[in-house]
């Protein structure tokens, strides 16, 4: 299991196992997100399982499934709510990883804490192509944030 830091308090890595879960608390993670559905594979834990051993290591845990090619606003703003709920440093994980940067960069751009090029370059730094999410990072970046009149 390869991490991968975006922020000072994010990184995000591949599909995790229930015996990952001690390590990442070992390498000061507090808190673990979990970005996919149960089932997506055959060889995938079930999220209850990672829940177990994420209680059992004293680390925040919680599941926001994304399915791939399905990434809704509403788990935008649930990860994006994760990451200020939770005690850092966080892991979010999915398949490869792209989904949960992907939910990051969102979030970022929409809250005002990162531009669209900044989100695309601290991506790549990190491995994760999200050129193809350029028009929604910058849709997200225009629009209404929290708190400011026209938001819902």
């Amino acid at each position: 299991m390869q991490t991968k830091r975006l922020t000072d308090t994010l990184s995000v890595t591949g599909q995790i196992d229930p015996d990952d879960i001690a390590r990442l608390a070992a390498q000061g993670f507090r808190s673990v997100i979990n970005n996919r559905p149960d089932g997506e594979g055959d060889d995938q834990p079930r999220s209850e399982a990672l829940a177990s051993a994420a209680q059992q290591a004293g680390l925040d845990y919680r599941h926001i499934p994304i399915v791939p090619g399905q990434l809704q606003d509403s788990q935008v703003g649930a990860f994006t709510d994760a990451l200020e709920q939770m005690p850092g440093p966080t892991l979010a994980f999915c398949r490869t990883g792209t989904r949960s940067t992907m939910l990051w960069a969102l979030g970022a751009v929409h809250d005002g804490n990162r531009t669209v090029d900044d989100v695309l370059e601290t991506a790549a730094q990190a491995g994760y192509d999200l050129a193809g999410l350029k028009p929604r990072l910058a849709q997200a970046a225009a629009s209404p944030k929290s708190g400011e009149k026209g938001s819902a």
